[in-house]
């Protein structure tokens, strides 16, 4: 025999049931809305250039670097928006990146100097990502390539923590030089989530990419 139940009870299952129902319909427009903002990480679909948002702070180890290395955060080269990337410029891309990541031993800021996050030239063969990126572009700007094009970027990497790559802008698309890949790849292809960058413009002004959670360490590993 069935359960009758009292128009009460029915009336608080209606609206458990409606509450239920909106609380589905609030998640799946929250996952809509985050499918929105990380839809430039979907790499069938993703465009060849990242597109910069708003102004944004800088990572407080690069202000630290320019306030010790004036020069190097300042444009450097023609203002241009991308390097064409003819059969010479790619093998200096791919020459420098395994050139770097060959020469410096990866080791933490914390054992390095004792101190949580500090960004500096690996003139010594030791360092984290963020030197290794400095070094780069270092490299890369003594060889005629424009400081426009070679932007310091901040990831979230695949488990979620703070990492720092080298962002190449050319007509094939943004590349990336990174201390973990031995291969130039396309940004896209990557798996990182992109939190922010160099302007362009002015080496010493960054703009956000998308990801919100800024990590308060860029590099806690390699």
């Amino acid at each position: 025999m069935s359960k009758r139940i009292s128009p009460p009870r029915l009336l608080l299952a209606l609206a458990a049931a409606l509450l239920c129902a909106g609380v589905s319909a609030a998640s799946a427009q929250e996952q809509r809305a985050q499918n929105t903002r990380f839809a430039n990480l979907a790499s069938a679909f993703a465009p060849r250039h990242l597109a910069d948002g708003r102004v944004t702070t800088a990572p407080t180890g690069y202000v630290r670097f320019c306030t010790d290395h004036a020069h190097d955060c300042e444009a450097a080269g023609a203002g241009v928006a991308v390097m064409k990337l003819d059969t010479q410029r790619s093998a200096e891309l791919d020459r420098i990146n395994r050139i770097v990541n060959e020469a410096v031993q990866p080791e933490t800021d914390l054992d390095h100097y004792g101190e949580t996050e500090r960004w500096a030239y690996p003139d010594d063969g030791r360092g984290d990502c963020e030197d290794y990126v400095l070094e780069k572009r270092r490299r890369l700007i003594n060889l005629g390539w424009p400081s426009s094009v070679l932007l310091i970027t901040v990831v979230r990497d695949r488990e979620g923590d703070g990492h720092a790559v080298l962002t190449v802008m050319t007509d094939k698309g943004d590349l990336i030089l990174d201390n973990q890949e031995t291969d130039v790849r396309a940004w896209k292809d990557t798996g990182y989530r992109y939190v922010k960058r160099q302007s362009q413009v002015d080496p010493s002004t960054w703009v956000s990419l998308g990801e919100t959670r800024v990590p308060p360490v860029v590099g806690t590993g390699r």
